[in-house]
C-alpha cells in the first residue's frame, strides 16, 4: 500500500534518529529533578517542563523527557509508539492500525491487535516489553580523550551560557524507587546515578521549531527538546532536523532562547571556539 503526502499538508518535518544509549538512566530521573533543572534556569532561557501520559499505567502523567517533542516519559509507551508507528505493529498499548492517509480501510484488511492473551500466533506484546529491557540496559555513551583542550572547551562552553541547558550533570532516582506511575522500579544498576547527558530534557524555543504540536499544548508549537551532547562524536548532521552537517552551524542556527550563548560563542575568539568543538566531540 502507497502513501502519499498530500500537498499543502503542513504536519511533517525532518527529524533525526535519537540515539537511545543511556536512556535506561534518563528515564529513571526523577520528574520533580527535571522540572527543578527548569526552575533554576533564567527566565530567559527556562525549558518548558511538561507531564505526558504513562500509557502503560492508565494514563496517568509523568515528566516528559523522550522524543524531540518530549511525547513520552517512559521508554515502554516510546517502544510501544515507535512499534506501531515506525513498523507498523500494533501492540497492546497501541491496538488500532494506522489508515492510509486517514481513510479507514474496510472489509477486514486491518484487524487490530486481536490476538487472545497468552498466543503463540503474535509476540507483538513481548516484544515491546523486550525491546524496553533492551533500552534500559544501554550503558551510557564513552567519553573521548581528555585533553588541555577539552578542560579549556568546557569551561568557555559553562562561561559562554551552554551549559544553562546542555545541563552536566544529573542524579537518577534512588535504587527502589517507584517511577512510571507505579509500573517500574529503578534498579541498583540505573539508581542514585551521576550521569552527564549535557541536556536538560526540557523543551525550548531556538528559532529551529517546526510549528507541529504534539503533547505540550499550542506553546511548544515551535520548541524541541534540549539534544543531549553525549555521543555526539559519533553523529556527521546534527539539530533536530539533521540540516547541519558542522557543529559549527548547528551553534550558528541557535536563536530565541539560544541567542545569547550563540553570541557569546562567536565573540568568543578562535581559540576559545576551537576548543569549545574539541569539548563537544569529546562527548
Amino acid at each position: 500500500m502507497q502513501e502519499h503526502i498530500l500537498s499543502g499538508n503542513e504536519v511533517r518535518t525532518f527529524r533525526t534518529t535519537l540515539s537511545l544509549a543511556g536512556d535506561g538512566f534518563v528515564e529513571s530521573i526523577d520528574s520533580n529533578t527535571l522540572l527543578a533543572i527548569s526552575l533554576n534556569q533564567p527566565a530567559a532561557q527556562r525549558g518548558t517542563f511538561i507531564q505526558v501520559p504513562v500509557l502503560e499505567a492508565g494514563n496517568a502523567v509523568r515528566g516528559a523527557r523522550f522524543g524531540w517533542k518530549n511525547q513520552h516519559s517512559t521508554l515502554l509507551s516510546f517502544a510501544g509508539d515507535a512499534y506501531v508507528n515506525e513498523m507498523g505493529i500494533t501492540n497492546r498499548l497501541f491496538p488500532t492500525e494506522n489508515t492510509s492517509n486517514g481513510t479507514v480501510v474496510q472489509g477486514g484488511a486491518f484487524d487490530g491487535n486481536k490476538v487472545e492473551p497468552g498466543s503463540n500466533e503474535d509476540a507483538a506484546d513481548n516484544d515491546i516489553d523486550n525491546f524496553t529491557l533492551f533500552m534500559r540496559s544501554m550503558k551510557a555513551p564513552p567519553r573521548g580523550p581528555i585533553t588541555a583542550a577539552v578542560t579549556a572547551g568546557q569551561a568557555s562552553f559553562t562561561q559562554f551560557g551552554c551549559a544553562v541547558c546542555h545541563v552536566a550533570t544529573i542524579t537518577t532516582a534512588p535504587a527502589g524507587t517507584v517511577i512510571n506511575a507505579g509500573a517500574f522500579t529503578v534498579p541498583a544498576a540505573l539508581g542514585d546515578k551521576n550521569i552527564h547527558p549535557f541536556g536538560d530534557f526540557l523543551l525550548h524555543d531556538i528559532g529551529t521549531g517546526d510549528g507541529i504540536v504534539q503533547n505540550g499544548g499550542q506553546g511548544t508549537r515551535n520548541q524541541v527538546r534540549t539534544a543531549p551532547l553525549w555521543g555526539l562524536g559519533s553523529r556527521t548532521r546534527f539539530m533536530h532536523d539533521g540540516a547541519s552537517v558542522t557543529v559549527s552551524d548547528a551553534i550558528a542556527r541557535h536563536g530565541n532562547q539560544a541567542a545569547t550563548a550563540r553570541t557569546n560563542f562567536n565573540n568568543g575568539g578562535a581559540t576559545a571556539q576551537a576548543n569549545v568543538l574539541a569539548f563537544i566531540f569529546s562527548l
